[in-house]
């Protein structure tokens, strides 16, 4: 019976670790939307229009707008799994922008309304087992008639993107990486001309991704962002880390120094989870802590209290089959 037991035992515990299923790699991603474009232009069906009909219309997740400064009854908002929608009239009707492309999972937004340009980053940036991967960074300019790939398509979730002002070819962004797995396609990534080529300036490691990234106003050379160690699983989920920090930029997103350090006063280790940012001034910067550094374990001379987990730490195998 025991021997039954462990085999079971056993055989239960290789299962679970051969659950988690490897990543899509970005070349057979490629190679999908591909196939897909291909199958939509042989389609006996594609010149016939489709109409919604219901039975009922549902909202989702609101993850990012852009919103025209010189005009804010006009503005572009993101859905997590419902893509961009566009209203000129303060929100009192909306056209959908992004039907058009090969996925519809958001991130996050940024419009340069002079030259009419707006950036998606794929692939919402919430950790839940809900939360679906993107394929790169996508970019229209032409109001989402049409739109380019413009890279960092293994980055799968992509939470900021800042344009520079004064020069709209200047673009810093930020990717979360992967969900379920370790990559390396993560962390700040620059542009200077428009999108054509990428340099990573900032990369913490593997399993730590951008998980917020903000200029101070008025001055894009000034940035802040924080990374996020997380580890999703489809049974658990860890949520803090050391790799968890906040860095400065004082060239526009070019090189990075880590400010969270020991003596800075903002907590570090493993207990140090998502961090939100947003930057005021050139002196003040807000960050919204998510902590999960655990409390000592208090002792209990209760001897009624049973089985706990920490019983099961230093079990042998002989005591737990007993």
């Amino acid at each position: 019976m025991k021997s039954t037991l462990t085999s079971f035992i056993l055989l239960l515990f290789v299962t679970f670790l051969s659950a988690q299923p490897a990543a899509t790699s970005a070349t057979i991603v490629e190679s999908s939307l591909q196939q897909k474009e291909q199958l939509q232009e042989n389609s006996l069906v594609k010149n016939l229009p489709f109409k919604n009909i219901g039975p009922s219309i549902m909202s989702g997740r609101v993850v990012d707008f852009a919103v025209n400064p010189n005009n804010p009854t006009e503005f572009y908002v993101g859905y997590a799994s419902g893509g961009v929608w566009y209203t000129d009239n303060n929100g009192t009707t909306f056209t959908p922008v992004m039907d058009n492309t090969a996925t519809q999972n958001v991130g996050s937004l940024a419009a340069d309304w002079n030259s009419g340009t707006l950036w998606v980053g794929t692939g919402e940036v919430n950790a839940s087992r809900s939360s679906y991967a993107g394929i790169g960074l996508l970019k229209t300019t032409d109001g989402g008639k049409s739109w380019q790939n413009m890279g960092l398509t293994d980055s799968h979730h992509i939470s900021k993107i800042i344009i520079n002002p004064a020069n709209p070819n200047e673009v810093v962004v930020a990717a979360v990486g992967h969900l379920y797995s370790t990559n390396d396609e993560r962390g700040v990534y620059k542009t200077t001309d428009g999108g054509a080529t990428w340099t990573k300036t900032l990369f913490v490691d593997d399993q730590s991704g951008i998980i917020e990234m903000d200029a101070a106003p008025g001055n894009f050379d000034l940035m802040y962002a924080s990374s996020w160690d997380k580890d999703r699983k489809a049974w658990n989920f860890r949520g803090s880390g050391s790799g968890s920090a906040i860095y400065k930029s004082t060239d526009g997103g070019s090189t990075w120094q880590k400010v969270s350090t020991p003596n800075s006063g903002f907590p570090t280790g493993d207990g140090v989870g998502r961090i939100g940012l947003a930057v005021y001034d050139a002196n003040t910067v807000y960050a919204i802590h998510d902590n999960q550094a655990r409390r000592d374990a208090e002792e209990s001379n209760d001897a009624s209290e049973g089985l706990s987990k920490e019983s099961f730490k230093n079990m042998t195998a002989a005591q737990f089959l007993a």
